[in-house]
């Protein structure tokens, strides 16, 4: 069996109960690795260290590890990263909640001067939300635009539509539930009741009902012993009365439960003493899929299995969709119900009005609603429901029962049901959006198990081939990195091949003069006040200084580079002044009676000046020989990449315009998982200008 990727909702109930231990908890540092995965370490007076994790990517998972199990480090952190270590930096842990039965947890923490809400959507893409006191979106990893909810900055948060918790239904709900499927009782525990697959084979299990018994044939003693093994399993849960375990088949971890399953009775398990431990070990211990020392990469992926699951999905939506046109009808009919009785729904509206007005309690209208029907008033015969809280009276007309707000008149309340159909027809289509997406993945996946089975006597074997690649629609492209030393400033290859640094901020300007100009390099600056030293390497720092003639189309690049990474750009000006000078011009003794600040330099004798260049940067992925994002001059850099977009000054804030690049490159390519993990909104930002920008299409 496949290991498991993502924690169900029940796993996510266990931990959040277990969390709640670590309140109070001081808030040290935020990581962020990648673009998924979010590590919060805090410190604890009674345990010390305390490391907790949440993984929103191909894993989903959150919980404590042990300090040990915790990656280094990384480099230079992403804004993202930045963002939580000012908001959160000696915030108090106050507490993790569950959003309903959904894979949603919400971590809170408390500071003298701002709350913070870290939200975790634990499904589908995955996401991590950053909300404000007011619930307002600080920032997201990913921006979310669906006609049913909106997750982007600036914008009020909204969950997704909660779903039935099927561990606190009674049992006439649960029965309601079960007689409106149309399936077997496994597959209507699995979706309808939300219990997922593994869950809902449990349930069954437990209650000795057969799983793929029709809810046709089913009985009241199938309920009633379905409905106990639901309360049985729900009542450690609620109670926090876990017994972990840690699942293996052929000595691999392929499952971790807060509970002992009888569906895995034939696996061999380790217990736990918490659900977290259980979860840091399996996680820890996932990466080997196969034993042996066999390269992951020379296995056959598991394609039939994520093709099925793309199907399952699909199906699932579908019914969805069937669903939103049966409720969107149903509000329909009401409205129109509503329309044919007008008189007899005006009648009793203005009732209600009238004895609300002259001060008659709701329970002495539902009595006189009550009285009424006995003596046949038609009115009053048609009255179903009273109900206080909501000023809501329910009516029945021709069969059909119809909610009326007391508040409203006929028109008003006809108008809303017709709202609420339209709402209700906008989901469907976010739902078959989303079904659309579906179809590709499982197109993908088949493109993928299609490739890995073509003869090898078909694949490009010399550079050549490798030059006619269309990675743009290569369903997937191997990921080569080589970290280079010049990457933590910014930089670029001209052309000509040779390397041009620049510093990113007064620090690093320092550094690249003091440690990284030789003699034969070129300096270049900007005229503008504000700007990156800028050095372009006519040799590696490991090799000796050679004297090269550069070329002129270099030259050109390397002063677009220093004007567009200035006080040019972050002005909203499209063009400025750059000039250049040899290392030995280059001076931090200032003039007589001058100072310099940090970062800055003097420059003596003659300057080589470029006048009038224009901004300009092209941001795209290259995908060999390495595959990374790469930035700089647009005729630098276009040559060197599969897709670029070019940017321009404007009134977008880095941040957003990172987001917006992001989402065209995951529009081109189709492995849309290769650009998450070469080409995240944070490693584009590295390579915009300060200040506000535009992309060119825009």
């Amino acid at each position: 069996m496949d290991s498991k990727r993502e924690l169900s909702s029940i796993d996510l109930a266990a931990v959040v109960a277990e969390l709640g231990a670590y309140e109070g908890a001081k808030l040290d540092k935020a990581y962020l690795y990648g673009d998924d995965l979010l590590r919060l370490k805090m410190r604890d007076f009674d345990r010390g260290r305390v490391e907790l994790i949440v993984e929103v990517g191909e894993n989903k998972r959150a919980h404590v590890s042990a300090p040990e199990n915790v990656p280094d480090a990384p480099g230079r952190p992403p804004n993202f990263a930045m963002m939580l270590r000012n908001r959160l930096s000696g915030a108090d842990f106050a507490g993790v909640e569950q959003y309903g039965f959904d894979r949603i947890l919400e971590f809170h923490f408390e500071r003298d001067d701002e709350d913070t809400t870290i939200v975790a959507e634990l499904f589908g893409q995955g996401n991590l939300a950053v909300l404000d006191e007011s619930r307002e979106v600080v920032d997201s990893l990913d921006t979310v635009r669906l006609k049913s909810r909106t997750v982007a900055p600036g914008s009020q948060y909204e969950f997704p539509d909660e779903r039935i918790d099927p561990l606190d239904v009674d049992y006439e709900t649960f029965v309601a539930y079960m007689e409106e499927s149309d399936t077997d009782i496994v597959r209507t525990l699995a979706t309808q009741l939300n219990f997922g697959g593994l869950y809902a084979e449990e349930v069954c299990t437990r209650a000795g009902v057969e799983k793929g018994t029709d809810i046709a044939d089913a009985d009241e003693t199938d309920y009633e012993a379905i409905f106990d093994a639901i309360e049985r399993l729900a009542d450690p849960v609620r109670e926090a009365q876990f017994d972990p375990r840690v699942y293996r088949e052929d000595g691999r971890p392929v499952d971790v439960t807060p509970l002992p399953l009888a569906e895995y009775d034939d696996l061999e398990s380790e217990v736990f003493d918490t659900f977290n431990e259980a979860v840091d070990f399996y996680y820890h211990n996932l990466e080997p899929d196969e034993p042996g020392d066999a390269d992951p990469g020379d296995q056959r992926p598991d394609f039939e299995a994520e093709i099925e699951k793309h199907r399952r999905i699909i199906e699932q939506q579908e019914q969805a969709i069937e669903g939103f046109d049966e409720q969107a009808d149903a509000e329909r009919e009401r409205a129109e119900r509503l329309y044919g009785h007008y008189g007899l729904a005006d009648d009793i509206l203005t009732t209600v009005r009238n004895a609300l007005e002259e001060g008659t309690s709701w329970a002495e209208i539902e009595a006189r609603f009550e009285e009424g029907a006995q003596k046949g008033i038609e009115a009053a015969e048609a009255v179903r429901r009273v109900d206080p809280e909501s000023g809501v009276v329910t009516v029945e007309l021709d069969g059909v029962e119809v909610p009326l707000d007391a508040s409203m008149g006929v028109e008003k309340n006809a108008d809303r049901l017709y709202k609420e159909a339209k709402r209700i027809e906008d989901k469907k289509e976010g739902a078959k959006a989303a079904i659309e997406d579906t179809r590709e993945d499982l197109a993908a996946a088949k493109r993928r198990r299609d490739e890995w089975e073509a003869d090898p006597d078909d694949e490009p074997d010399d550079e050549g081939d490798r030059e006619d690649v269309d990675w743009l629609s290569r369903p997937s492209i191997p990921i080569r990195k080589q970290e280079q030393w010049y990457e933590r400033f910014r930089w670029f290859r001209t052309s000509d091949d040779f390397l041009v640094i620049g510093g990113r901020n007064a620090d690093q300007n320092e550094e690249l003069v003091q440690k990284y100009m030789d003699g034969n390099d070129l300096f270049f600056h900007a005229q503008a006040h504000g700007g990156p030293v800028t050095i372009l390497k006519t040799s590696d720092p490991s090799e000796p200084s050679r004297d090269v003639d550069v070329p002129d189309a270099s030259k050109r690049e390397a002063a677009q580079f220093a004007v567009s990474y200035s006080s040019v750009w972050k002005d909203a000006r499209f063009s400025g002044d750059a000039y250049m000078v040899t290392p030995d011009q280059v001076s931090k003794t200032p003039e007589s009676g001058e100072y310099l600040e940090k970062g800055g330099f003097a420059i003596r004798g003659d300057r080589t000046y470029f006048r009038d260049v224009a901004v300009g940067v092209a941001v795209g992925i290259a995908c060999e020989p390495h595959t990374r994002v790469l930035g700089g001059p647009p005729e630098a850099i276009v040559p060197r990449v599969e897709t670029h977009v070019e940017v321009e000054p404007g009134r977008y804030a880095q941040n957003d315009v990172g987001k917006r690049i992001y989402r065209t490159f995951r529009e081109r390519f189709e492995d849309t998982s290769f650009v998450r993990k070469v080409a995240s909104p944070d490693l584009i930002q590295e390579f915009l200008p300060p200040g506000g920008s535009r992309t060119k299409d825009d």
